[in-house]
Formats: C-alpha cells, sequence, structure tokens
C-alpha cells in the first residue's frame, strides 16, 4: 500500500491515514454494519483495471442495509461511482480488494435500537494477490461450527457480525492443517465454505445448496452458475446436498470474491475425486479467469474498466 493512499469517509476522498472512527462506535461494538469484497483486475496490456459486477455488489450491500435499517444519502450508481473515482484517484496498477461498509457510526455502546442510529458509509481500496492457492486443489475440513440459520441472522447478505462464525470455522481448519472449512447446516446439509460458496460435480451435473441453504447469495456463485450453462452446455441444480455426497463427487470447488475459483483435492483426509484439479473446474477457472480480466466480450458487462489515474 502506498503511503499517500486515500479512502472515503464522511462523505469525501481522504488520506487513508486519516479515515477512523472512534472507540465507541455502534458497529464496532454489535457488529451492526454491512460490507461487499469486489474485485479489481488489472490487465497488463489493456493498461486497464476491471471490476467485477461492480453494481450487483452494490445492489447487495443495499439490500444488507434494509435488513439493519442503515439508510445511506447514496445509490447503486452513486456508489459505483464513489468506487471508480477513488480507485482512478489511488492509481494502482495492480489487482486490488475494494471494501465498502455500510455502519452504524454513532458511538453509543448502550443502544440495540436501529432506528435510534445514525449511519456512515466507507471505502477502502488495497492492493491484494491471492486470497487462496488456487493452482492447486487444496485440503478442507467439515467444522465443527455451524452455519446460523437465517432466522437466527440474515445470511444472504454481508453483515459483519455473521463473519464471526467464518473466522472462527477458518481458523479451526487452518489450525489443524487444512486449508479451509465446510459449514455444515444444522440439519446436516451443507451450507458453504469459510467465506466462499460450494460445487459438486457428479456425474456431469453440477450442484450447488439452494438460496434456502443459509448459504450467502454469491455474485461469483451466480456468475459461475451463468458461465457453466452458458458456455459449457451443462446442467447446474441448486439443491440440499448432504455432507456424505462431498466425499463421492467427482470435483468440488468453492468460488468467491476472494478465492475466485478454487479446486477442493480432499475433505476430510479423504480425495475428492482423483485429489487433483477436474476438467469441469479447470474449464471453468479458464473462463472465469478471462472474463474477470475484460478478455471475454460477452461478458464485457460484468467488468467496469477504470484507468488508473483516470487517463
Amino acid at each position: 500500500m502506498t503511503p499517500d493512499a486515500y479512502a472515503f469517509l464522511g462523505g469525501k476522498q481522504v488520506p487513508l491515514k486519516d479515515a477512523k472512527v472512534g472507540v465507541m462506535t455502534h458497529a464496532l461494538h454489535y457488529g451492526t454494519a454491512v460490507f461487499e469484497g469486489i474485485r479489481g483486475n488489472w490487465n497488463e496490456e489493456h493498461g486497464k483495471m476491471y471490476v467485477f459486477r461492480l453494481r450487483e455488489h452494490y445492489e447487495r450491500l443495499l439490500r444488507g442495509c434494509r435488513i439493519l435499517r442503515i439508510n445511506l444519502p447514496y445509490t447503486a450508481d452513486d456508489l459505483c461511482q464513489i468506487t471508480v473515482d477513488l480507485l482512478e484517484k489511488n492509481g494502482y496498477r495492480q489487482d486490488v480488494y475494494i471494501r465498502p461498509l455500510a455502519f452504524k457510526g454513532q458511538e453509543a455502546v448502550a443502544n440495540l435500537k436501529l432506528h435510534e442510529l445514525s449511519d456512515e458509509f466507507t471505502l477502502v481500496v488495497l492492493p491484494f494477490g491471492k486470497y487462496i492457492d488456487n493452482d492447486r486443489p487444496i485440503r478442507c475440513q467439515t467444522s465443527s461450527w455451524r452455519r446460523p440459520e437465517d432466522a437466527i441472522m440474515p445470511t444472504g447478505v454481508k453483515i459483519t457480525g455473521l463473519y464471526t462464525t467464518s473466522i472462527l470455522a477458518k481458523t479451526e481448519a487452518i489450525t489443524a492443517g487444512y486449508d479451509e472449512a465446510v459449514l455444515l447446516n444444522w440439519d446436516g446439509t451443507v451450507s458453504e465454505g469459510s467465506g466462499e460458496n460450494l460445487f459438486m460435480v457428479s456425474n456431469g451435473r453440477i450442484s450447488t445448496p439452494s438460496e434456502t441453504d443459509n448459504c450467502l447469495l454469491g455474485i461469483t456463485r451466480d456468475s459461475v452458475i451463468q458461465l457453466a450453462r452458458e458456455q459449457l452446455g451443462m446442467e447446474v441444480v441448486e439443491r440440499r446436498i448432504h455432507r456424505s455426497e462431498l466425499y463421492l463427487a467427482d470435483e468440488v470447488f468453492l468460488t468467491g470474491t476472494a478465492a475466485h475459483i478454487t479446486p477442493m483435492g480432499e475433505l476430510d483426509n479423504r480425495k475428492v475425486g482423483d485429489g487433483e484439479t477436474g476438467p469441469i473446474t479447470k474449464k471453468l477457472q479458464d473462463l472465469y479467469f478471462a472474463t474477470v480480466k475484460g478478455n471475454t466480450p460477452a461478458y464485457s458487462k460484468w467488468c467496469t474498466a477504470v484507468t488508473p489515474g483516470g487517463g
């Protein structure tokens, strides 16, 4: 990160070093915030950064705001423009991670009434490489932690407090010698990874947990479903998946903004398929990586081109 990097806070661009909130901020104490993770993918040949499905991320952020009664003075279009302006200002010529956060910014540590609290929005942009090594199949562990039910905590949007469970699961897996965790629902069916959606390939068909299985309604998930159907001509089914099905699958892979498409080679010390990256996973990886870098004309609508420095 450059020392002169800028963030967005309080309705304007400010030096990142000055973008701070107080220790009594409500969101810090109670997790009353909604966030997004957005990728900006640098294309050296084009001399441009391509931000993947920018508007869709902000539409989901605003849905999360409705749940937490956060009222921002911005539309999805406004937020897209704020992001483009900040990317141009920072001038990064490498892959970046874009983190918008809408939060209850009032300094109030003894108030549990959302409608009485003030709202704020901030945005930071960080140089960002690989979140996980997706050049190889990863080793995963079924977590002892369970994915919360939507009736306990809304699971279809990215509420900050919800991610405590993901952090516990990821930490458990890493400290046990694995790369990632798989979380189950209370009934033992599969939900998602700690920060990724999950797909399974069996007998030439792709399956993924349905929207009612408490998984995040992932934007990368949606992109992979479309690519598989439209480019590979494959059937994709959204349904309940039992844990044991993953052990018997031909391929399993995880998807997410940070993780991209990551093959799973092992789950709970059992090989998935032959333990290598499967052919369907590899085809989807190649399609996806070309798409997010602005190299797939059929999906150019998914990419917002940004020129560093605004040139």
